[in-house]
């Protein structure tokens, strides 16, 4: 298995783990399972949850510490860091909308949601539990959670992350504040630090086909107990989960998009589509935005006409801090958990989400996986069972694939908008469009 790319070692191993989970529950062997195998997936996403937190304090601090030179480019910094967070806030919002309608995780058969309820009812009355004490806070209780009393003992608890985003962005603005020569030593340790969650990431993933077959044995064995036809729903309800994601990314790509480009940016969709096309494909065969990130860069230049200024600022920090496609995915793989367990999630709660899903994009970085490690912590604020994310984890390559590409068109995309605004277009692309 070394031989092969991770993708594939990781499509191998779901449909091995699928496979066992069939055939230890017809010959008998879910003890076994449970006992021998599923715990193995529990330790693969203790190692997701391990990783969350430096991962986005590392990689916020840097991203914010990028805008150094906010002096100069504060006006194209304000359009940036506002345009991808509109368009992330709008890819949250519009998964919400999608999943709520369609109601994926609602598919399983009643007698399943019981049984995923009562395997997680200490979690069920300990958020009601939440619920009561939340009816009893203030109006500005959510505000004043934000920001911590104490930064070490938010880094403790996954659950705080909202907390750790706060501090780390209240750190890269210090940092860029302060004289240079001071803050240099600063942003080098953390450019270092960076770099080594990054390979701790790449580790990790290394183990990720294994805790893919176990958690998938694990819970397919769970699912069918000793009928495996049962586990036939399991499938078909992932083919929905599946759809509404896809669903939601294709509106991203041929509604969203194309408004911002063709009203806004003042550019034909089709020329845009032509010159980005060869980055996306690179983002759907690598999964990472921060490999496609050259050629993202080149074909903006090169074949969009947008000035190198524009895009050596905007599209580096779109690959920190824009990620369309994975929160758009991560709203919706965490309604569909919450769903799947039976769980009704207040209007408050998704709005949470919707946040939580923004500011954790920010932090999110640009290589294959880390969006299922911000869904961890998506799924620990809004107090959805962690468990469930071994539901989402089998079609998760072919989705991560296609989010990217999402990512990095929004990347390109705000990009031009920039560009349009600041008059940093080339004459041939205006050309192109039909605009002269």
């Amino acid at each position: 298995m070394k031989k092969l790319a991770l993708h594939w070692q990781i499509l191998i191993g779901m449909a091995l783990g699928i496979a066992w989970g069939f055939f230890a529950s017809s010959v008998g062997l879910i003890e076994f399972t449970a006992d021998w195998i599923k715990p193995f997936g529990t330790i693969f996403i203790n190692l997701l949850k391990l990783i969350a937190v430096p991962l986005v304090l590392v990689s916020l601090i840097t991203g914010v510490a990028s805008l150094s030179d906010i002096s100069k480019l504060s006006r194209i910094g304000t359009k940036t860091i506002g345009l991808y967070l509109m368009t992330t806030v709008i890819a949250v919002v519009l998964g919400l909308v999608i999943v709520n309608i369609v109601e994926p995780g609602k598919a399983f058969s009643p007698e399943k949601r019981e049984e995923f309820k009562a395997q997680f009812a200490a979690t069920a009355s300990e958020r009601s539990t939440d619920a009561e004490e939340v009816k009893q806070q203030g109006p500005l209780q959510a505000l004043i959670d934000i920001v911590p009393d104490n930064v070490f003992g938010a880094m403790t608890d996954n659950s705080s992350m909202l907390q750790v985003i706060f501090f780390a962005l209240l750190f890269g603005i210090a940092l860029i504040l302060i004289p240079s020569e001071k803050s240099s030593p600063v942003t080098s340790f953390f450019d270092g630090v960076n770099l080594i969650i990054l390979k701790m990431v790449d580790i990790i993933m290394m183990a990720a086909p294994y805790g893919v077959f176990a958690l998938l044995a694990g819970l397919v064995v769970e699912f069918a107990g000793d009928n495996p036809a049962s586990a036939v729903e399991l499938l078909v309800v992932l083919g929905y989960y599946c759809i509404v994601v896809i669903a939601g990314l294709a509106i991203m790509m041929f509604v969203v998009y194309p408004i911002l480009v063709t009203t806004v940016g003042k550019t034909s969709y089709k020329t845009f589509f032509k010159g980005i096309f060869p980055a996306q494909m690179l983002a759907l065969s690598t999964s990472s935005s921060a490999a496609t990130l050259p050629v993202t860069m080149e074909r903006c230049e090169e074949n969009l006409g947008i000035n190198r200024e524009i895009t050596s600022f905007v599209l580096p920090l779109g690959a920190t801090i824009n990620m369309d496609g994975t929160s758009l995915y991560q709203s919706v793989a965490a309604v569909f958990i919450a769903q799947a367990y039976g769980m009704d999630l207040s209007w408050a709660t998704q709005a949470g989400i919707v946040l939580t899903a923004t500011l954790a994009s920010i932090g999110a970085a640009a290589v294959p996986g880390a969006g299922v490690v911000m869904l961890v912590i998506v799924l620990q604020q809004a107090g959805i069972p962690i468990e469930g994310i071994a539901l989402i984890l089998a079609p998760d390559r072919l989705l991560d694939m296609l989010r990217t590409t999402v990512n990095i068109t929004g990347d390109a995309t705000v990009a031009m908008v920039v560009a349009r605004s600041e008059g940093q277009l080339h004459p041939p692309v205006m050309e192109d469009a039909g605009l002269n």
